[in-house]
């Protein structure tokens, strides 16, 4: 025992120790690590990619402009020439409709960006290590370790070194790689379908009437609950994709561009919107990325953005939810390095899901076709259509907005009203 304790100690003394450990250094975990460096903490980011890298959750929602701008990063992204962007617009068998962010019940940012997201996260990583985050590019956390007065994280590095860092607190920012749900089992089932995405960026060369400044979702004309997305990037390119239970997107054969195309081609005014269209990046695929967990913290951590849940993509709630979570997360750390009690669970867990649920119930309605009844609804009642427009720009968590306060009930009065008719 005497000797087992003097190795312990000396791996002890060998161990790097941080105050503030976060991992991956995508838009939850830049975000989080400027607001911590503003606040004074030591910050070190272990990110398993090397930057700039593809990622998709292109179209920024409003909501977001004030977490960028809340962590000193807004500048950058506004001079980073992105498409802007003012709103979002819905096509199904010939029926067109749109809504401007910048007519909503809530008061706040009603514009945005459309971003090619490995330059966008790669701007956000290197704002973090202005504010002087060390963010450490291709190492990989591989174990964690709770049971110690501090968590403790095993790392790979990019020539294969194992090393390990004691930490006063873990931010797991990961995004899809949900490494604290894996490595502490905290994964639960979604209560979605398994549904994937097939897309890709193209040249779009889109002609006649088509307005940028909005994300543009088509449903299918014959499933609604297959859609495609289509948000334009300056320069006139920009990201297309389809969404659908994979058992709709298995009977499409070939490469995942034949695939996507023949889908598209399905829809007539998507194809003839792309008719002229240059397609020169391969598709990607990806299946089952709706997760949940268990609980969003823990001894010693807490669980940011999508490395919590992630819902789906059909109202880009993503990145506005990554943000979120780091807001309310670099606020808690700051009392709790003061000496003060936090609840987590009450002061963290509790308010992020108040808004992830509000989009939930958007989300289950897209689907079920009763949220598609109530945007394509002849008739619009000017001042429900901004409490809509509000949490379609991102602003989920204001209670002002009816909407927001009795999300459920409120969707199923309107979808009664809008199919009764």
């Amino acid at each position: 025992m005497a000797i087992e304790n003097e190795i312990d100690n000396e791996s002890k003394e060998q161990m790097e120790s941080v105050e503030i450990l976060i991992i991956g250094a995508g838009p939850a975990g830049s975000v989080a690590a400027a607001l911590l460096r503003q606040q004074g903490r030591e910050v070190l980011v272990l990110e398993r990619e090397q930057f700039p890298r593809f990622s998709i959750g292109e179209s920024l929602l409003p909501q977001s402009m004030e977490y960028l701008e809340q962590a000193g990063m807004l500048r950058a992204v506004v001079e980073a020439g992105f498409q802007f962007k003012n709103g979002a617009a819905f096509v199904r068998n010939g029926q067109y409709t749109d809504f401007d962010f910048r007519d909503k019940h809530t008061i706040g940012w009603g514009t945005t960006y459309q971003v090619q997201r490995g330059t966008f996260d790669h701007i956000l990583a290197k704002e973090a290590e202005r504010f002087g985050a060390q963010i450490r590019y291709r190492h990989e956390v591989t174990m964690i370790d709770l049971v110690q007065e501090k968590p403790v994280v095993t790392v790979k590095d990019p020539d294969g070194k194992i090393t390990q860092i004691e930490a006063g607190f873990i931010l797991d920012a990961s995004g899809f790689g949900r490494i604290l749900p894996r490595l502490l089992k905290l994964e639960s089932p979604s209560n979605f379908p398994v549904r994937g995405a097939i897309f890709t960026h193209i040249e779009d060369r889109i002609s006649g009437e088509f307005d940028r400044n909005k994300i543009r979702v088509t449903v299918h004309p014959k499933h609604c609950d297959v859609w495609f997305w289509t948000i334009p990037f300056a320069a006139g390119r920009c990201s297309l994709g389809v969404v659908a239970e994979t058992s709709f997107l298995d009977r499409y054969q070939g490469t995942e561009v034949e695939r996507l195309q023949a889908i598209i081609s399905e829809d007539e005014s998507l194809k003839t919107l792309l008719e002229n269209a240059v397609w020169d990046t391969p598709a990607r695929h990806i299946v089952g990325y709706s997760a949940n967990v268990a609980s969003l913290s823990g001894k010693g951590y807490a669980l940011l953005g999508n490395a919590g849940e992630f819902l789906d993509p059909v109202f880009s709630s993503g990145v506005t939810i990554a943000f979120k979570s780091a807001s309310l997360a670099a606020a808690l750390l700051q009392r709790q390095f003061a000496g003060e009690e936090v609840d987590w669970q009450a002061e963290y867990g509790i308010p992020l899901k108040k808004g992830v649920d509000t989009f939930r119930a958007f989300v289950e309605s897209w689907y079920a076709g009763g949220f598609q009844q109530i945007i394509f609804h002849e008739e619009h009642q000017p001042e429900i259509r901004r409490m809509i427009a509000s949490i379609l720009a991102g602003y989920a968590w204001d209670l002002t907005n009816p909407m927001v306060k009795e999300t459920a009930r409120r969707l199923a009065a309107l979808e009664a009203l809008c199919t009764s008719e």
